[in-house]
């Protein structure tokens, strides 16, 4: 089934990070076993990600007057687009940025993850 990358996370997301690090020629899959690896939830394996991809973040506090707690990353390719995620956290929010940047607006997600 089709999920909105805006909505990823948990399983999903890091799933996705990995498909999307394997379309983009697998730079960041460790060397050991990365099924067991969260790019989306440890900073050790995504923050390697948003330097290399150079992902830009920021803290968004108040929206339309409305206190929230959210994270905005933007990331420009070479020909200006512009992909964007937001999130919980910063990293969550980055690696759905990456993910968009890679993979689109939708990915596939098994039936079993969704």
């Amino acid at each position: 089934m089709k999920v909105k990358t805006s909505e990823l996370s948990g399983v999903q997301l890091d799933r996705a990070v990995k498909q999307a690090i394997k379309k983009d020629g697998g730079y960041f899959l460790p060397s050991k076993n990365y099924k067991d690896i969260s790019h989306a939830y440890g900073w050790s394996y995504g923050g390697p990600i948003i330097e290399r991809e150079g992902i830009s973040l920021d803290y968004i506090g108040v929206d339309e007057g409305i206190r929230v707690q959210a994270w905005y990353a933007t990331k420009w390719s070479a020909d200006d687009l512009m992909s964007s995620g937001s999130g919980p956290t910063p990293l969550v929010a980055a690696m759905r940025c990456y993910v968009f940047s890679k993979l689109g607006e939708e990915v596939e997600v098994p039936d079993g993850l969704a």
